[in-house]
């Protein structure tokens, strides 16, 4: 199973659209993960169009709308794992356990809210992945995606992907 996580895409704020190379890769993907700050209703129901399968969830810079559409936090079974997704975990300084107790049954923790990649494990095993932006990298030296694979009950191939500079 072929995944592709994104966040913070802030369109049409910080984009007018999803950078094309992006959006080439949600059709090949068994499951999109957005976690939150999406910023317009279109970018959902563009993602929703394309994917087999979108999950995502409510950012700080969504507004009634989308948090109408979206949870704060969503769970999946995907090949055997147990996925959640949320927006914001805080700050960097204690993460892994402050997310691993507050999550004690997941096996992976998608979540955005700072623009920074991460990708780390907590000492009760528990996978943190963000992906960063696509759209703002801030103080990143780029624009960046994810994705990753499930197989056999195991996360494999996690790979953070840079979207080059526009224009």
């Amino acid at each position: 199973m072929r995944l592709l996580l994104m966040s913070d895409t802030h369109v049409p704020v910080r984009a007018r659209a999803l950078p094309a190379g992006l959006l080439d890769e949600v059709p090949r993907a068994d499951v999109v993960i957005h976690a939150g700050d999406w910023v317009d209703t279109a970018t959902v129901e563009l993602l929703r169009s394309r994917a087999r399968r979108l999950i995502g969830v409510h950012g700080n810079n969504d507004g009634p709308e989308l948090r109408a559409m979206l949870p704060e936090v969503a769970f999946a079974e995907l090949g055997g794992l147990r996925f959640g997704v949320v927006h914001e975990t805080g700050p960097a300084r204690g993460r892994e356990s402050r997310c691993a107790h507050r999550f004690p049954d997941l096996d992976v923790l998608v979540f955005g809210h700072s623009h920074i990649p991460w990708d780390t494990t907590a000492g009760s095993g528990l996978r943190l992945l963000n992906p960063g932006s696509p759209t703002d990298r801030r103080r990143q030296p780029y624009r960046t995606y994810m994705t990753a694979r499930v197989s056999e009950g195991r996360l494999t191939e996690v790979e953070l992907h840079r979207l080059p500079h526009p224009g």
